[in-house]
């Protein structure tokens, strides 16, 4: 197991954890009823990828 030589600076440490955020959804809009939805999800009308699914 590896062990720490010497002790890291608080700005080394937030340097490395620059990319530990949090990112907004990519969300589309939906064509048929114009509602957000997430990509590649069943929009709540019932429709996805053009196509009716499910019965609203």
């Amino acid at each position: 197991m590896a062990v720490q030589q010497r002790r890291n600076s608080k700005t080394r440490k937030a340097k490395r954890r620059t990319h530990y955020k949090l990112e907004k959804p990519t969300l589309t809009k939906c064509p048929s009823c114009g509602e957000y939805k997430l990509a590649h999800k069943m929009c709540e009308c019932g429709e996805y990828n053009g196509r009716q699914v499910v019965e609203k």
